[in-house]
């Protein structure tokens, strides 16, 4: 969630959009932050706007992203599977 807060700071007329059109959210697992890190480069390659969660307890790795809602994101993280599950 702490990915999300993040989004919602720095791309508040994305978040108002996706509020009031879909609300839906998705909660995907990767392996590894490295995974996280590959995922972010490729979004940021295909011009999806996202937002990176570092955790400050354990040295800012990265542990949480959010990205926008598109057809492209959606094709990033198809092959994720879903967390909790």
């Amino acid at each position: 969630m702490h990915a999300l807060r993040e989004f919602v700071n720095e791309h508040p007329e994305i978040d108002n959009q996706w509020y009031t059109k879909s609300n839906y959210l998705g909660l995907l697992v990767v392996e590894n932050e490295q995974a996280l890190k590959n995922l972010v480069l490729t979004a940021a390659e295909k011009g999806v706007r996202f937002s990176v969660f570092r955790e400050p307890d354990i040295g800012d790795k990265i542990t949480a992203i959010t990205m926008e809602p598109s057809s492209i994101s959606k094709k990033l993280c198809a092959k994720l599977p879903l967390a909790f599950s």
